[in-house]
């Protein structure tokens, strides 16, 4: 074979795959950069949809009751999203659900530009967003696992954690500012123009590596078969149970008491976005950390660095100043990062293939389940006792569920293998013998963080 560059394209392929690691195939590739684009657009859309309701008079309920619809039908539909994407091409799925989100975005955007939105036409459309996520997100976990492979999982989860939280940073930092100075109806178009792009960048996604589903015995019996591989495992159960508190009172303490407490008394929607940023700031410095290091006991160290959930409800009840609520953001981001990439190392080494988009449905939906009651609820508990003590119930929930669940012992002594196995044999906790915690040098639902 020639050595000239001009008669082959030998030497280019070394040269290739030194600016791209070997984990990082076409299929995570577009995967992180579909997940940038959406994250830019969506963390601003969350800025921008509460204050689009209080711009339209509403109150505190109105605002929780917007957040409500959308995570109700997300809740109610994700189970059945997990199952169809284990059947179907997951992708499919995906553009779908994104066409729908940037639909109902868009007709968001528009209502609020040009006239009065009125509170049933808001929880309508963003009811629709949630219905595109519950499909989405099952089918887009189950992707990005089946995508990775080998030792290197905890590094390529980190790396595509880290793209996807730098974007969610500047999504939060120009969501706010864009709500300051032009209103929240242009950060809604930016994020149905967001949901567009990255459907299409999705539409290319490669498949053919996968092996096709056999037909099976129907929808139930997909959804019982995730079902025994959930409950099978404590880890796994008792972490979503966990999840199911902290990402119910997290979210109703930054989705409904963060932007009152921001209008009130730290100056409106641009430093609330800024705060927001500092959260995004911290999970990449997480995921930095999680690039190097690789705790040994995967789930006791993600699930000790899910207490800082707590600082955020806690500097809003004080309340801190911007620069103050900035650094619990920034720590309790960090913090959470940690666990989100030891959580998807683990599922990824624990769950087989085929069984990825439902168990992870199961996770989503048990993760889930209370968001929708705690930010329907969040308005009148506030004016029963106060937003303070309302804060304050929250940072205490996420340190009473976290310390309960190191009781599991599974969760203490979960170790990490070589690499990641799936398969039929795939599954079975690796559980380290009683000893010495991991002394080396140090992932709104475990699914969701």
């Amino acid at each position: 074979m020639s050595s000239s560059p001009a008669s082959s394209p030998g030497p280019v392929r070394p040269s290739s795959a030194r600016r791209r690691p070997e984990w990082a195939g076409r299929n995570y590739t577009l995967l992180t950069g579909a997940a940038v684009i959406t994250n830019l657009g969506s963390h601003g859309a969350l800025i921008a949809t509460a204050f689009a309701v209080v711009q339209a008079g509403g109150s505190a309920g109105d605002v929780g009751l917007v957040a409500a619809a959308r995570t109700l039908p997300l809740v109610l539909f994700l189970l059945i999203g997990g199952a169809i994407a284990d059947r179907i091409p997951r992708h499919h799925v995906m553009v779908a659900a994104n066409a729908l989100n940037g639909v109902s975005q868009a007709v968001f955007a528009f209502l609020v530009l040009t006239g009065d939105p009125q509170l049933w036409q808001m929880m309508l459309l963003t009811a629709l967003c949630g219905t595109g996520t519950a499909f989405f997100n099952p089918a887009a976990e189950g992707m990005l696992m089946a995508s990775v492979s080998g030792p290197q999982a905890n590094r390529a989860f980190a790396l595509f954690r880290m793209a996807m939280n730098g974007a969610g940073v500047g999504g939060a930092a120009l969501g706010g500012a864009m709500v300051a100075l032009l209103g929240p109806g242009w950060v809604l178009a930016v994020d149905a123009a967001a949901f567009a792009a990255a459907g299409a960048l999705r539409a290319f996604l490669d498949v053919g590596h996968i092996a096709e589903r056999a037909p099976g015995g129907g929808l139930l019996k997909d959804l019982r078969e995730g079902w025994v591989e959930f409950r099978s495992r404590p880890w796994l159960w008792s972490i979503v149970l966990q999840f199911s508190v902290v990402v119910a009172v997290v979210g109703a303490a930054e989705a409904v008491y963060g932007p009152l407490v921001a209008l009130e008394r730290l100056g409106g929607a641009a430093p609330w976005g800024v705060a927001l940023a500092f959260f995004g700031l911290g999970t990449i410095g997480g995921a930095v950390l999680m690039m190097a290091w690789k705790p040994r006991r995967l789930l006791l160290a993600g699930t000790l660095c899910v207490f800082p959930l707590a600082l955020p409800s806690a500097g809003l009840a004080v309340p801190l100043p911007v620069w103050g609520l900035c650094v619990v953001m920034f720590v309790s981001g960090a913090a959470i990062e940690v666990f989100g990439v030891s959580w998807m190392t683990t599922m990824h080494q624990e769950i087989p293939e085929e069984m990825f988009s439902r168990v992870s449905a199961y996770d989503w939906f048990g993760s889930l389940s209370m968001l929708p009651l705690a930010t329907a609820v969040a308005g009148p508990v506030e004016s029963a006792i106060g937003r303070t003590s309302a804060l304050w119930g929250c940072a205490a929930l996420v340190v009473v569920v976290t310390a309960a669940v190191l009781l599991v012992p599974d969760v203490r002594r979960m170790t990490r293998k070589p690499h990641a196995v799936h398969g039929p044999g795939a599954g079975a906790p690796d559980l380290a013998k009683p000893g010495p915690a991991d002394s080396s040098p140090a992932d709104p639902s475990p699914a969701a963080v």
